[in-house]
């Protein structure tokens, strides 16, 4: 039978743009647990917990609207709930109800004693770690840490973690302060023998609850910064790089570190977030007694150096975040003009001449210089 040179075509046409659909929406989502990802506009993700009640309609209409990729932090917050544990679930399922497509994930600290959740209450006997005196290893004075060297403790934790996701219907965990565990100087009040066991110990953590919960959850860690945060890559999904250009990550050099690693960590397929700040943080108490219209004016303002580093460095699966905190009203409802803009995928690896990089998206053209903490961005 024969078949017309216009039926043949149409039917072509047909299987092809089905095709483009197909890697569109494979684009669009994932099936392997990652987070929806797009080079369509800036690639963004959302960090933020609540000081009081739950999140209000409002915000979690934002978060839905905004966002793909969540981490719904700890703090005094869901207490209509009983507990830290149930209010995260519950704003994960609000947030996932409005956009299905949405990852949630469980903030979950790695080292630190965190009081705001219920697990705390079946935490194992003398389970927090102590020098070679005896004394309680504390951070700031006022915070105890985990003897992740227990396989009680640590069950403990795997076990939190899992039922976050399991029961609490989150999409994997944000587990914070992996490289406190690591710090060098841990060696001087552990010994040899405790820091390796401690350190040991985390990487366990790590694989257990992995295992626990599966491999299409994800596990994103804070601390992607020299060999101390890559070595934790290969049992992760991916890593956050938290204070870029503020705090420790202060200086030419240092950015070009975060830039480099960054970049390595994105090239394997992992996860990888950029935390950005506006110049100061929660933190800084003269900034924080201005009114919230004029740190966002002043957020919009210096957005473009940390939003550029971000493009420098960008690959598939990497993710910009930018506020002044991680509450409600430090900067976590506030959106930008540039995150509307058109950007399309780079036309190539940013190049670097000295402490200057340049790059080419379909839409825009990156302009960074570490030195001067200068940056361009043309939107075409």
């Amino acid at each position: 039978m024969k078949i017309s040179n216009f039926l043949i075509s149409g039917l072509l046409g047909l299987l092809i743009a089905g095709a483009l659909t197909t890697s569109a929406r494979a684009e669009a989502s994932p099936t392997n647990g990652l987070p929806r990802f797009s080079w369509e506009r800036v690639p963004v993700m959302a960090h933020v917990g609540k000081t009081g009640d739950d999140f209000t309609p409002d915000e979690l209409d934002f978060l839905a609207k905004h966002y793909d990729f969540l981490t719904i932090e700890k703090g005094q917050a869901f207490r209509k709930r009983g507990s830290t544990e149930a209010g995260i679930a519950e704003a994960a399922r609000q947030i996932k109800q409005r956009n299905p497509g949405a990852k949630v994930l469980f903030y979950w600290n790695s080292f630190l004693d965190v009081p705001q959740y219920k697990a705390q209450n079946t935490f194992p006997t003398n389970g927090h770690l102590n020098d070679l005196e005896g004394k309680p290893v504390m951070v700031r004075k006022t915070v105890s840490t985990l003897d992740l060297s227990r396989e009680d403790v640590r069950a403990w934790w795997t076990g939190v973690a899992a039922k976050a996701v399991t029961d609490g219907g989150c999409d994997g965990i944000f587990a914070d302060a992996l490289p406190q565990v690591t710090a060098p100087g841990k060696k001087n009040i552990l010994g040899d023998e405790k820091y390796k066991a401690l350190n040991d110990g985390l990487v366990t953590m790590l694989k257990d609850t992995q295992k626990k919960f599966g491999p299409e959850k994800i596990i994103l860690f804070n601390g992607l910064r020299g060999p101390d945060g890559h070595q934790f890559l290969p049992f992760t999904s991916g890593a956050m790089i938290e204070h870029f250009g503020h705090f420790s990550g202060v200086g030419k050099e240092k950015m070009a570190e975060d830039i480099k690693g960054m970049q390595a960590a994105a090239r394997t397929g992992k996860i990888v977030c950029m935390k950005g700040w506006p110049g100061f943080s929660w933190l800084d108490e003269d900034a924080m007694k201005k009114p919230h219209d004029d740190l966002l004016k002043l957020a919009r303002e210096r957005i473009t150096f940390p939003l550029a580093c971000f493009l420098v460095a960008a690959e598939t699966n990497s993710f910009f975040c930018y506020t002044w905190g991680y509450r409600e009203n430090q900067g976590a409802f506030d959106w930008y003009p540039e995150f509307d803009k058109p950007l399309g995928a780079p036309k190539g690896e940013a190049k670097r001449d000295g402490w200057k990089y340049r790059r080419e998206f379909e839409h825009a053209s990156v302009f960074v210089d570490l030195e001067s903490e200068t940056a361009k961005i043309d939107w075409k």
